[in-house]
């Protein structure tokens, strides 16, 4: 990266230039990684490169983004006191370590904790365990293709027709769970599981 513009924004305490070059997501993983550790005391920065590490990761190509940089930045922010706020960027992300998502799984923040049962990165078991945490949690547990079956079952009778909807575009929901829910109240909701049983066919 430019030398000369990292060695002003520490001599300054300028670091406006730093947040607007950590907002396009093309810009070099290891870049990103040098202004992290010049700067990771400095919440403003933190949280930003927790969210260039969001705008570079995609749940559909996440094979192609992985690397061992992403993964070492995401460790360190998950534990980084500078921005706990971060830490929200760390659960949802999908290169997130197994060992790290455990530990969010236990966090204090409600959404923390439901953006780590989002993330198709979480194994079943820590999925198991949100069952009967708060809704907000619980609830994403419908959309998760790792969540089990059993489970994805109950939810089929939620009451919540989000949760419902969810379960029906669910790539990992069974036959047996969306053909119940073509008898569903709502249009939407049996509209839904029509389109994702057509995949199964």
């Amino acid at each position: 990266m430019n030398q000369k513009l990292l060695d002003e924004a520490k001599d300054s305490g300028t670091i406006i230039p730093l947040i607007e070059l950590l907002q396009n997501k093309e810009l070099p993983i290891e870049t990103v990684k040098e202004i992290y550790f010049s700067f990771k005391e400095n919440k403003e920065l933190v949280g930003q490169v927790a969210m260039n590490l969001s705008l570079r990761t995609s749940v559909y190509a996440r094979d192609k983004e992985y690397s061992d940089t992403i993964v070492e930045l995401l460790t360190h922010i998950a534990t980084n006191p500078a921005d706990m706020g971060a830490r929200w960027a760390v659960a949802k992300n999908p290169h997130t370590p197994i060992d790290i998502l455990r530990v969010l799984a236990k966090d204090d923040v409600n959404l923390v904790r439901a953006l780590v049962c989002a993330n198709p990165s979480a194994p079943s078991d820590i999925l198991e365990k949100f069952f009967n945490d708060e809704k907000i949690v619980r609830d994403a547990l419908s959309g998760n293709p790792n969540t089990p079956q059993k489970l994805l079952k109950i939810l089929s009778s939620d009451n919540d027709k989000m949760v419902r909807m969810r379960l029906c575009e669910n790539s990992a929901t069974s036959k047996e769970v969306l053909e119940s829910l073509l008898q569903d109240t709502d249009p939407e909701v049996v509209k839904a599981a029509e389109i994702n049983l057509g995949k199964h066919a």
